[in-house]
Formats: C-alpha cells, structure tokens, sequence
C-alpha cells in the first residue's frame, strides 16, 4: 500500500484516539495497518499531524530501535511532536533485551520509585553482570546510586547510560545534579548543555543553564 493511501487511515486513527482517548483500541489499529519501519518512515513526513500520529504510535508500539526515530524527534519543529516523542521515548528505553531483562527492569524501577533505593542498587548491580548493554538499566542504578549520595558512581553510572544510548537526555540531566552534589559547577553546566541539545524543551534545565552560566561568568569576573 502506498504512503500516500496509508497517510489518511493513521491520521483517522490519531484523530479518533485524540477523540475517545482509548489507547488500546488506537494501538490494537494501528499495529493492524502499519509496521513499525513504516512508522518510523512517517515520523519524518512533511505534515506535522502525520509526524504527531507515527511518533504517538512508536511510543505505544515501538521496541527499542525506534530510539534514533524518537530522538530525532525530540528536535522536531512541532512542539506536540516533540511533547510525544519525550513521553514515548521513555518507554521505548524499557524494551530492550528479551522478557526477562524487561522484567527485572521494571521492577528495579519501581524499587527506585518507591524510595526502595538500597535493593535497586543491588537488583540493578546483578542485572548488570549479564545485562551490561542495557543504557536504561545503568541509568536506573545512577538513580539509586544518587539518592543514597553516591555522585561519583551516579556520574559513571551516567556516561555509561549515555555510551549506550546517546539520546538519553535523562541520564545527562542527572550527571548534571551529580556535579551539582559534588561542587563542580563546570562539568555540571556542561552535562546539562548536552542534555538540553538532545532535549530542547527541559525547563528546569535551561534554568539551570542560566543560572550556572551566570554563577561562571561572576567567578571570572
């Protein structure tokens, strides 16, 4: 089927979803109509609505490589384009690898969201033996390694997270506050301007810009 004849279906699709807000019947539709390269054909179409509906439908279908897709999408031009792509490339970061690894991810997110940090650590630090290509899996331990004060190994944590993944904009925020922690200003500014060019629209980032920037140039006054 041609792009063009495939183009009104996911719109109608999109238009309905932003209607009724069923996600389930959105996903169940779409994933019967379109694959997920062809998705990530669409994500990049001249029209800013069909861009919204592929980039929408990769983040409730899309495995873990449509992350480039996504990334890409952060830049995007169309501020929804963008507000969707940073809320589906998030779960696009949970699946990688096979059932097992899923599993034993989102349970070591879910210990780091209940402030369960000491066993985090410890689940994510044995994953980690066998798992040691999943970025969101070392981003998950600098998560722990932070909250229980350990900024050095966050921010290895961190570049290790950003190697493997280099749109995650999330783990080189959180490298930022790691420096922050430790006092270095300058690497702090520096990781929250590389999180800022992958994610243009994180606020209280920018903010920290601002403020360390001017905190910089008073110093060198």
């Amino acid at each position: 089927m041609s792009q063009s004849r495939r183009n009104p279906r996911l719109l109608d699709l999109y238009q309905e979803y932003l209607d009724d807000q069923n996600a389930a019947a959105f996903v169940r539709n779409v994933s019967r109509s379109y694959s997920q390269g062809t998705l990530e054909r669409l994500a990049e179409h001249d029209a800013p609505e069909v861009r919204r509906a592929a980039i929408l439908a990769l983040g409730f279908l899309g495995d873990y490589t449509a992350n480039q897709t996504m990334g890409r999408a952060l830049q995007d031009e169309d501020r929804t384009v963008r507000m969707l792509s940073e809320n589906g490339i998030r779960n696009v970061w949970v699946r990688a690898g096979g059932d097992h690894e899923r599993r034993q991810l989102r349970a070591i997110i879910r210990l780091n969201t209940a402030q369960r940090y000491d066993e985090a650590l410890r689940r994510a630090t044995t994953l980690l033996k066998t798992a040691g290509w999943y970025a969101e899996l070392w981003n998950q331990r600098a998560v722990a390694h932070f909250a229980l004060g350990h900024y050095a190994e966050s921010i290895r944590d961190c570049h290790q997270a950003l190697e493997l993944n280099p749109y995650h904009f999330a783990a080189a925020a959180g490298m930022g506050q790691a420096y922050l922690k430790l006092g270095n200003h300058v690497l702090a500014l520096e990781s929250f301007r590389r999180a800022l060019r992958l994610n243009p629209d994180l606020e209280a980032v920018r903010v920290q810009v601002a403020r360390l920037t001017r905190l910089i140039e008073d110093r060198g006054a």
